[in-house]
């Protein structure tokens, strides 16, 4: 039980495992996260893989939810979210998913809810946040309030 998702790259040699937070709304939240601050990208080197894992283990806190691991080695056909393939810190492709995809959280919420779980001298501004995503359209079809996100653990 969860909602869980792999990130993987097209190479297919590691992979990020996520108990929770696995669909594609969120997972877009993180490697966006990663790209506003200007990390090295997973298919590039290891520091990308790390950096990924760092802020989403922030995200998470305690010691569990998240995995890495070679991809075969992880549960990337699970009924959930599948394999979300990545390069440059955007969503190319889906393996092992055929849902509709999870569009039920607004972009700049789940950011500011990940940069305050971040060191403090590591998180942005809201406006560099805000500025980040004014020219993309956030996801989510405007239905869930901040107090909603709130209310199930979206927002702290």
């Amino acid at each position: 039980m969860g909602n869980r998702g792999v990130i993987t790259t097209r190479k297919k040699d590691l992979g990020v495992y996520l108990h929770w937070n696995g669909g594609r709304d969120s997972v877009q939240a993180f490697l966006k996260y990663c790209e506003l601050r200007n990390f090295r990208p997973p298919e590039e080197d290891g520091y990308g893989w790390a950096r990924l894992c760092q802020v989403i283990g922030n995200y998470f806190g305690g010691s569990l939810s998240l995995g890495l691991d070679v991809f075969e080695n992880l549960d990337y056909d699970n009924g959930d979210n599948g394999a979300h393939i990545i390069e440059d810190w955007k969503i190319v492709g889906r393996e092992f998913f055929s849902g509709p995809e999870q569009d039920r959280y607004h972009l700049l919420d789940l950011l500011q809810a990940i940069n305050a779980k971040q060191p403090k001298e590591d998180q942005l501004s809201y406006d560099s946040l805000k500025a980040a995503i004014t020219s993309a359209k956030a996801p989510g079809n405007g239905k869930k309030t901040r107090s909603a996100c709130r209310r199930i653990g979206v927002l702290t």
